[in-house]
């Protein structure tokens, strides 16, 4: 549904982005990173059709985002970070205007149900400039939902909304990935892991890794690593411990407490869980221990240079930047 073939923007003597290659399949969700300044905005600005390429191309839904742009809009829905607002309209206004500029059929009943998707059914008729950043974010994710899109791009679309208004949307997004093609673009790392499942990460106007959460960690990690605690800990417990087939490393953290390394593409819970009754250590905890979206999202943007993408079928290099355009 997104497909997009090595992009490259250039701006007089500096590239924002080189390279740029994926792909979006129907009712998935892919999530969008990258440090500030990486390419993100670039790359969606191309998307929605904002600004062309100065080589590669894009396509929505089959459509490309150049040379037949009106059509690819038709199959996009945008929600830009800083969403573009009349705060002197009605909610219910705004958006019954939005879908006659969209030339949306049955107006009525489309600004009703995107409303009711995002409940703001009954903030219809306040003034926009009267609500709360939350709910503004709201009413620009109806506006986006309006001529129900096969495609979503969506920018940060929590921000600004306090913990249940982020479940709520977040459990919207979930719903939608199902039924429509979406990118997130987000800077809050663990909503990533919840909703998607692929991730792009970009650095430096290149792609730095393209997989999903799971295959990253196992990617980056190396070995496997195993926390486990014991009550009764004894001179002895690393060494035994190190003596099970499999396990590379052990060692004490304190009152104990083992971090364990192992070899990947097996689990070795159950022969810990074994040795730790056998000896009569007591077992207080014993678990997998994998690298948090923070984790892999600073080891692939830290490095000064980023020219191996990270990818379920091989290497390859890719870019982008930050992200605003229109709907």
């Amino acid at each position: 549904m997104i497909e997009a073939q090595g992009l490259v923007k250039r701006y007089s003597t500096r590239t924002a982005i080189e390279d740029i290659s994926f792909r979006v399949e129907r009712g998935e969700i892919l999530g969008f990173l990258g440090p500030n300044g990486a390419g993100k905005t670039t790359t969606m600005r191309i998307l929605t059709g904002y600004m062309p390429p100065s080589a590669g191309s894009a396509s929505i839904a089959g459509h490309d985002v150049v040379y037949d742009a009106l059509a690819a809009r038709q199959n996009l829905g945008y929600l830009p970070e800083n969403v573009p607002l009349y705060p002197e309209m009605s909610v219910v206004g705004y958006l019954d205007y939005m879908a006659r500029l969209r030339r949306v059929s049955q107006r009525r009943e489309a600004v009703a149900r995107a409303m009711e998707q995002v409940h703001i059914t009954d903030r219809a008729d306040d003034r926009i400039g009267k609500l709360s950043k939350g709910y503004r974010q709201r009413v620009g994710l109806a506006q986006a939902l309006l001529h129900s899109p096969p495609v979503l791009i969506l920018d940060e679309p929590t921000v600004g909304l306090d913990p249940r208004q982020i479940i709520e949307v977040r459990e919207l997004i979930r719903s939608l990935g199902g039924e429509r093609t979406i990118i997130l673009s987000t800077h809050i790392l663990p909503e990533v892991s919840q909703l998607c499942q692929r991730i792009v990460i970009l650095n430096q106007g290149r792609i730095a890794a393209v997989d999903t959460p799971q295959a990253l960690t196992a990617r980056l990690q190396g070995s496997q690593r195993i926390y486990l605690e014991v009550a009764q800990p004894t001179p002895e417990t690393a060494v035994a411990l190190a003596e099970i087939p499999g396990v590379e490393q052990v060692q004490a953290q304190g009152q104990g407490v083992f971090d364990i390394q192992h070899e990947r593409d097996c689990d070795l819970r159950q022969s810990i869980a074994a040795l730790v009754v056998e000896r009569g250590w007591g077992l207080l905890e014993l678990r997998a221990v994998r690298m948090s979206m923070e984790e892999i999202f600073m080891q692939l943007t830290t490095q000064e240079d980023t020219t191996t993408v990270i990818e379920p079928d091989g290497e390859i290099p890719t870019a982008e930047e930050e992200l605003v355009t229109t709907s």
